[in-house]
C-alpha cells in the first residue's frame, strides 16, 4: 500500500479525498490510502480525513505519494520538498509556470527513484477522444482554438501557463509545435484579458491560439481547423464516460506507481509536458518583449 497526503483543499484536492476513499474495485488505485490532508487554513476533518503539517508529511514512512492541487504559484515549491524527501508526487497541471524548474523538478525525481506525474484531464474527455480521432490521418491547412473563460484567481501564473491544456490539445492533435509570435491585451479595469499566439507545426502550417477571460464570458473552446478534405467547425458532442476523469487520472498515476505504464509511454508524455512547457514560456516571452 501508499500512504498519501493531498496538498490544498480546493474542489481537485476535495475529489483527490474522494476517490481514493472509493476507488474503483480492481483499478490500482485500491494500492493508496489517504493518511491525511495539508492547507494553510487550519480546517476541521475532511471527508472523515485528518490535517497534518508539512513537516509530519516529509518525515512519516507511511506516507509515500503526494498530490499537489494548490494554485500554479505554489506548485513548483511543494513539488522540490516532496521530491527531495523522496515522495512520489502527482500535481495538476501547470506543473510549474518555468520550463528550466520542471526540467531541474524531473532530474530530482530521476536521481530519488521516484514517480512525478503531471495531471491532464482535458486529454481523459470523451469529446477530445473524439477531437482526436476525426483528425487522425488528415493533413491540416490552417487551424485556430479560441478559449473563452471567467476571470481567474491570482496564482494561475500567465494565460500560456493557465491555459496550458489548450496548448496540450494542439500538440496532441498535431505533434510537435513552435511559437511565431505573440501578443497580449489587457484592460487591468475591467478584468479583461485576451492572448494571442501564433503557432507554427512541423510542416509549416498555421495554428492561431486565443486564450479571451473577462467577467461574464462563456466557457467554451471554439475550433475551426482547415484540413485538405474538411473543415472542423466545432467540437464533436460525446456522451460522457462512465469512470470520472480525475478517478481515470487517478488510476493511470498509480499505475505508474505500481510499475504498470510502460518506459516508452513515460517518455512520450513526459516530452510532451516539456515541451509544452517550454512553448508556453515562449509566448510569454514574446508577449512581454
Amino acid at each position: 500500500m501508499f500512504g498519501a497526503v493531498v496538498v490544498g483543499i480546493g474542489t481537485a484536492g476535495w475529489v483527490r479525498i474522494r476517490d481514493m476513499l472509493s476507488p474503483l474495485p480492481g483499478s490500482p488505485a485500491e494500492k493508496l490510502t489517504v493518511r491525511g490532508f495539508i492547507s494553510r487554513r487550519s480546517l476541521e476533518p475532511q471527508q472523515g480525513v485528518s490535517q497534518i503539517s508539512v513537516e509530519e508529511a516529509v518525515s512519516r514512512e507511511d506516507i509515500q505519494v503526494v498530490f499537489i492541487c494548490t494554485e500554479n504559484v505554489l506548485h513548483e515549491n511543494n513539488i522540490r520538498t516532496f521530491l527531495q524527501a523522496g515522495k512520489h508526487v502527482c500535481v495538476e497541471y501547470p506543473m510549474t509556470i518555468n520550463y528550466r524548474a520542471a526540467v531541474e523538478l524531473w532530474d530530482i525525481a530521476q536521481q530519488k527513484g521516484v514517480v512525478l506525474h503531471e495531471e491532464h484531464i482535458e486529454l481523459l474527455t470523451e469529446d477530445f477522444k473524439e477531437l482526436k480521432r476525426q483528425v487522425e490521418g488528415k493533413q491540416l491547412q490552417e487551424g485556430t482554438l479560441h478559449f473563452t473563460g471567467g476571470v481567474l484567481k491570482p496564482g494561475f501564473g500567465f494565460p500560456a501557463f493557465s491555459g496550458i491544456a489548450r496548448l496540450t490539445w494542439l500538440v496532441e492533435l498535431f505533434g510537435e509545435l513552435s511559437a511565431a509570435a505573440a501578443t497580449m491585451e489587457e484592460d487591468s479595469v475591467n478584468n479583461y484579458s485576451k492572448m494571442t499566439a501564433k503557432l507554427v507545426t512541423r510542416d509549416n502550417r498555421p495554428l492561431t491560439w486565443i486564450e479571451e477571460r473577462g467577467p461574464g464570458l462563456p466557457r467554451a473552446k471554439n475550433i475551426n481547423f482547415l484540413f485538405d478534405s474538411c473543415t472542423l467547425t466545432q467540437i464533436p458532442p460525446a456522451p460522457r464516460g462512465a469512470v470520472g476523469l480525475f478517478m481515470q487520472d487517478l488510476n493511470h498515476f498509480s499505475a505508474k506507481l505500481t510499475g504498470q505504464v510502460n518506459p516508452e509511454e513515460l517518455h512520450r508524455e513526459k516530452t510532451r509536458i516539456l515541451h509544452c512547457l517550454e512553448l508556453a514560456e515562449k509566448i510569454q516571452q514574446l508577449c512581454q518583449s
